[in-house]
Formats: structure tokens, C-alpha cells, sequence
């Protein structure tokens, strides 16, 4: 059993990486500052860097969700990452922008109260800033989705006024600093979304006793870094479609604000311990983008297609953590 869920955590890894390529390289890619092949290659470089340097608060958060004794925590976390898994494979075959995080919480707390009721989920909340438990990831993964949008309306507006008389030659040093913010949000990404692997990993070696207390070993965070490395070459265009084409008709000052503003909360999130979701920050800047320029242009059926699976991806990914339990226990 642990190494089936060892093996599940790196296939969520794996997918988390293809559905979440379009995050990094779809705006990039779309205004033409890069193109697919080195924006794949930028991308997967500083997914690596950000998945080493940046802890692991976020993993200790994660693993932190279920609250089961350890005899029952292999089955749990077997039946959560599967159902986290079906739900991300879904959404990528629709092309709608997916919370891992999101996914991953629903799961994990679905499994847990069906193996053990309230009592197996860490409910938690804020200590500080810092996000415990369930209810302080989620807190997170609103407020990370809320912000978005403003802090892209500030942006822009700023940016447009400043450059207002500015000459065509200011296109070159904007694209450059678009790559420049790729990179940055490549970075805050692998900072965050690694990480989430590395909890599932770490979690299960302490629950299969080969751990005496929570920690991640290198071989884990390496390995979770490769995934997520690996996803994004093999990359989710459906995903980078939607990111790049269909909510908004992107220009290089736009990427470069949509990219910098997303990068500054992601690692922001990281750095304090939150899993947040990539997917749910880059798209509302895109949208505050959009807002801060020419809002009757923003494709807002395709916002209201995003939001919709926002809202039920977490119930829904705890329905399937609490329909694969059963399964799990048997084959346990």
C-alpha cells in the first residue's frame, strides 16, 4: 500500500505539471514574447529552482489536513490523491483551468471523514497568517483568488499611465520583462505546487513507518520536482488555450503585468505555508487585466465557465475521495 500511494502522489505530480503548464507559458507564448519550446524550457528550469529553495511549509500544511491513526492513513491517502487525480485528468481533458489545491483539500478531507467522521479532519484556521488545516487552506485559496483581480486593475492602470508617452521602442524592454516574470511565476510555482507532492510522500512514509516524524527527505523533494518538471514539458495546451486565447486578448504589457502580479502572491503563499492554487491566481489576473483596460472585451462566458468549476471542484473531489475509500481498504 505505501508504495501505491507514492505511486499515486507522483502521478498527481505528473499531472499536476501538464495542467498547470498553461500557467507559466500560455501568456508568454500568446503575446509572442517566447516561443513554445523555450517557454517550455524557462519554465521547467525555474520549477526546479523554486521547488528546492523555497521549504516545505506548504507539504507540512498538507499533510497536516487528515488527522487518522496511522493504520488508517495509507487507505486515506490512497483514496484522496485518486480522487484528486480523476478530477484533474477531467478538467484537463475540458481545457478548464483546475485548483490542484483545491483538489487535493476536497480530497483529503472527503476520505477523512468518511474513515474516521469530524474527528479525522484538522479543521484549523489562521495562526497568525498561517494557514492549519482545512478551513485556514481554504481561507488561503480565496483570498489568493481574490486578490488577484485588484492587485492586476492596480497594475495595469499603473503601467499604462506610465508608459503613456512612451515611444514604440519601449515593446523590446516590456518583453523582456514579461520572460523576466514568467520565470518569476515558474518559480513561485514550483515553490508551491511541489510541494504539495512532497506532503502527499512524506505523509505516507511516516504513516507506512518508515519515517518517525514528519519531514521531507531530499530524494522526495527531488523527486517532486522532477514531476512537476516533466509536466510542464509535456505541457496541457487545452489548459494554455483558455489561459491565453479565450478570456481575454492579450498584449506584452498585459503579460508582464498578469505574470508579476501572479508570481508575487504565489510565493508570498508559499513562503507562509498556504497551498494555494496557481491556476485560481493566474486566471483572475487576467481577468483583472482585462478589467483594468477594456472590461467589455474580457470573454465573460468563459469566466463564468472557469468559476463554475472553481465552486465545484471541492465538493466534488470529496465525493470521490469518499467513493475510492472503500476501494482502498480492500485492496489494503
Amino acid at each position: 500500500m505505501l508504495v501505491i500511494v507514492l505511486g499515486l502522489a507522483a502521478a498527481f505530480g505528473l499531472v499536476n505539471g501538464i495542467h498547470d503548464a498553461g500557467n507559466a507559458i500560455a501568456v508568454p507564448v500568446v503575446t509572442g514574447a517566447l516561443r513554445p519550446g523555450p517557454a517550455v524550457g524557462i519554465a521547467a528550469a525555474f520549477h526546479v529552482v523554486g521547488a528546492l529553495a523555497v521549504g516545505t511549509a506548504v507539504a507540512a500544511t498538507i499533510a497536516g489536513i487528515i488527522a487518522v491513526p496511522a493504520d488508517q492513513a495509507l487507505p486515506v491517502l490512497a483514496a484522496a490523491v485518486t480522487g484528486a487525480l480523476v478530477w484533474n485528468v477531467a478538467t484537463l481533458w475540458w481545457g478548464l483551468p483546475c485548483s490542484s489545491g483545491h483538489c487535493l483539500v476536497g480530497a483529503l478531507t472527503g476520505a477523512a471523514l468518511a474513515s474516521g467522521g469530524v474527528n479525522a479532519v484538522h479543521w484549523g484556521g489562521l495562526d497568525g497568517i498561517r494557514p492549519v488545516g482545512v478551513i485556514g487552506s481554504l481561507l488561503w485559496l480565496v483570498f489568493s483568488t481574490a486578490l488577484a483581480v485588484p492587485l492586476a486593475i492596480f497594475g495595469i492602470r499603473l503601467a499604462r499611465r506610465g508608459l503613456r508617452r512612451a515611444s514604440r521602442a519601449i515593446a523590446t524592454p516590456v518583453r523582456s520583462g514579461e520572460v523576466v516574470a514568467s520565470a518569476g511565476l515558474a518559480f513561485a510555482h514550483g515553490s508551491n505546487d511541489a510541494q504539495k507532492t512532497m506532503g502527499l510522500m512524506a505523509a505516507a512514509l511516516v504513516a507506512g513507518g518508515h519515517l518517525s516524524h514528519f519531514e521531507v527527505p531530499l530524494w522526495v523533494v527531488l523527486t517532486s520536482a522532477a514531476l512537476l518538471t516533466l509536466g510542464t514539458m509535456l505541457g496541457g495546451w487545452r489548459v494554455v488555450r483558455t489561459l491565453g486565447r479565450r478570456i481575454y486578448p492579450l498584449r506584452s504589457l498585459d503579460g508582464l503585468v498578469s505574470q508579476g502580479s501572479s508570481g508575487m502572491i504565489v510565493l508570498a503563499a508559499s513562503l507562509v505555508g498556504a497551498p494555494i492554487s496557481t491556476t485560481d491566481v493566474v486566471a483572475p489576473a487576467i481577468v483583472g487585466v482585462g478589467s483594468g483596460e477594456r472590461w467589455h472585451r474580457v470573454r465573460w462566458a468563459v469566466v463564468r465557465e472557469i468559476s463554475l468549476a472553481w465552486i465545484v471542484t471541492l465538493p466534488v473531489s470529496a465525493a470521490l475521495g469518499v467513493l475510492f475509500l472503500p476501494l482502498w481498504r480492500w485492496a489494503g
